[in-house]
């Protein structure tokens, strides 16, 4: 269909039902005054956008998610071309080159997720909706700008706006019309996956898993990971982020007063087992270009891993059924009893209870295997399935497979070194950074003219792969003291750049934050229990108190030239075949040879594959995982706590109940 034909759509008596009545009136209004000036054309069909919950059911669902009425204009929004609001007037989709054909369904749903938290609230779990005034108003001038606005679209007049990329003008545009100042600005939409008329369908199954095979990928040059870089991709940064459809949020900010990094962020709402979720997704370069690059792939990321973004329903079964070709949840780690017991967001895994699955990959014994989808997908889940809270852990982008599948691995082994180390109390290695010089004595400067000394330590325990832990102590020792980050690469130079990094993007903004929540973070210091957010960990390592339990960091057993810890790696272990595959290999056997699976869950949506991006969630049960909140720790339960140090020639017996320190970890 022609972006004039699909502009032109067909005149129908859509529902009003459950529209609160100055909308529904104003949606009528609208309707009469572009029909009446049809010039022997269809008139386009006038749905209203905010009054009822366009994410969930049609009219004959009944109701929506929550309890939400169902929305009345389901049916009729994939082929409405004019949105009416109580702010403006959206006329789209319209024009594209046909490669990304959208409708005004998705239009309809990437608007609603960039509502504000109450508005979302109200039209997604049942609020009553009701109108607090006459509006929108709509003069004869606004239904003038209205007809005039939607003709130049049907008629090809308009073009999308002057600072979209080739990627952004190639999408179909929607143009706002501000329904106070007449003021038009035209977005480009992408596709939503989830839209009953635009999203791919088909099934999760075992022959899609079995696809998840690596295969050779010749690099660049033997010393680098990544096949291409951030600036390659073509991304269409204004579909990502806008006010009106934007997948990622409405913008991004960037804060030029940092004075160790260049940071760009963005934010949208994401609705999870929990409620309205605000993710926050950023790069930290050192320019802003390179930093805006970094955040839209962290942002695309997420937004991949929050939610299943393909249309299909998934395997439901008990565990107790399907074992044969299942993981077992609990070799993921579970909490402690008195959790399941006193926290009612979460309840025991039952085997023989019904959950969603959803088909990944063994790399360790070449076949597909079920993981249950609370594990792939951490912002999803049901009342049947709260047997953890996960987090992006091991969750990554790339251009290829094997380029994600490594940088997922990277992140658990990173993750589960420093929770060893944590929780053990391992004594590490200092690594002299007099000997680093380069970009890490530029770091080590800039943390200096922020009041802090920067230390990293070598951090591998059992596995080769190059682990660095990073910890940033403030001279003065006043609040903001202690600042923790973590990096991990095949090569040890990138790692110990990472790890560095990351105590740099947060040691500007620790103290004004530990200051703010001083009487918080207090009593989370007397009572553990009230550690319960992401934030929390880290900003409690800001209290000057805090400092007994970061003894074993702050007088480390020995200090060595980097050169000399890494030698070995350099010249014996890590690989040099200019191949990524073989890469990722030296981390699956590394894992393999520690006894454990290595699993990969395909989580690419079709905004990605366009893009030329692959998204996985690798999973590597047994691994120690991070969580967040006192009394969700699994890893202080789990065997490899106990036996890591051992295995790996660090302790003579396996770790003790009463030598684990039970602190809440730093990791930010």
């Amino acid at each position: 269909m022609t972006a004039t034909a699909a502009l032109g759509g067909t005149t129908a008596d859509a529902p009003a039902v459950g529209v609160p009545g100055p909308l529904r009136a104003a949606r009528d209004r609208l309707q009469r005054a572009l029909e009446q000036r049809r010039d022997g054309t269809p008139a386009p069909l006038v749905v209203p956008l905010g009054a009822a919950d366009a994410l969930g059911g049609g009219p004959t669902a009944g109701t929506g998610r929550g309890g939400a009425p169902a929305d009345p204009f389901a049916e009729q929004r994939s082929a409405a071309t004019v949105h009416l609001t109580a702010q403006a007037v959206l006329v789209g989709p319209w024009g594209g080159d046909g490669t990304a054909p959208a409708c005004g369904r998705c239009l309809a749903m990437r608007w609603q997720r960039l509502r504000t938290r109450t508005e979302r609230d109200a039209l997604e779990t049942g609020g009553a909706v009701r109108a607090a005034g006459e509006w929108p108003v709509l003069p004869a001038h606004v239904l003038d700008a209205v007809r005039a606005l939607h003709e130049a679209a049907a008629g090809g007049e308009l073009r999308p706006g002057g600072q979209q990329s080739p990627a952004d003008r190639a999408l179909p545009q929607v143009s706002r019309l501000d329904l106070e100042t007449l003021a038009v600005r035209t977005f480009p939409l992408l596709a939503e996956p989830l839209c009953p008329h635009c999203g791919p369908s088909g099934a999760d199954s075992p022959e899609a898993a079995a696809r998840l095979r690596p295969v050779a990928r010749p690099k660049p040059d033997a010393g680098s990971y990544r096949l291409r870089p951030a600036s390659s991709y073509p991304m269409p940064l204004q579909a990502l982020a806008n006010p009106v459809t934007g997948v990622l949020g409405a913008g991004t900010w960037i804060n030029v007063t940092s004075p160790t990094t260049a940071p760009v962020a963005g934010s949208v709402f994401m609705r999870g087992y929990a409620g309205l979720t605000d993710v926050t997704w950023s790069g930290q370069g050192n320019g802003f270009d390179t930093s805006r690059e970094l955040a839209f792939l962290e942002g695309l990321e997420r937004y991949a891993g929050t939610h299943r973004r393909r249309r299909g329903a998934l395997l439901t079964a008990a565990y107790s059924d399907i074992r044969d070709e299942a993981l077992d949840p609990a070799e993921c780690g579970l909490y402690a009893p008195e959790t399941y017991r006193d926290d009612p967001m979460v309840a025991p895994f039952d085997p023989h209870r019904e959950i969603p699955w959803v088909w990944g990959f063994s790399l360790r014994d070449e076949r597909p295997v079920l993981v249950p989808a609370r594990l792939a997908y951490y912002s999803a889940g049901l009342a049947a399935d709260n047997f953890v809270f996960e987090c992006s852990n091991g969750c990554a982008i790339g251009s290829c497979l094997e380029e994600a599948v490594l940088g997922g691995l990277l992140e658990l082994i990173e993750r589960d070194a420093f929770l060893l180390a944590w929780y053990g109390g391992t004594p590490l290695t200092e690594i002299d950074l007099r000997t680093a010089g380069g970009a890490v004595a530029a770091m080590a400067a800039r943390a200096a003219m922020q009041g802090y000394d920067v230390h990293a330590f070598d951090n591998r325990i059992d596995l080769a792969v190059p682990v660095v832990t990073a910890l940033a102590v403030r001279r003065d020792g006043g609040p903001g003291s202690f600042s923790f980050g973590a990096g991990a690469s095949l090569d040890p130079w990138a790692a110990l750049e990472g790890a560095l990094s990351e105590v740099l993007t947060y040691i500007p903004h620790l103290p004004r934050q530990v200051a703010e929540r001083r009487g918080e973070l207090e009593a989370m210091a007397d009572d553990f229990g009230k550690v319960l957010h992401l934030k929390d960990h880290a900003q409690l390592y800001g209290l000057p108190r805090m400092t007994p339990h970061v003894r074993t960091y702050l007088e480390p057993p020995r200090k060595e030239p980097a050169e000399s810890l890494w030698e070995g790696w350099e010249r014996r272990q890590r690989p040099r075949t200019g191949d990524l595959a073989d890469d990722l290999a030296l981390c699956r056997d590394e894992l393999v040879r520690a006894g454990h699976d290595v699993i990969v869950v395909d989580q690419t949506t079709p905004e990605q594959e366009r893009i030329g991006l692959c998204t996985v969630a690798t999973l590597v049960p047994g691994l120690l995982p991070i969580d967040f909140g006192w009394r969700r720790q699994r890893a202080p339960l789990m065997p490899r706590l106990r036996t890591a140090a051992r295995r790996a020639g660090l302790r003579s017996a396996d770790l003790t109940d009463s030598e684990i320190r039970m602190v809440p970890h730093p990791f930010p």
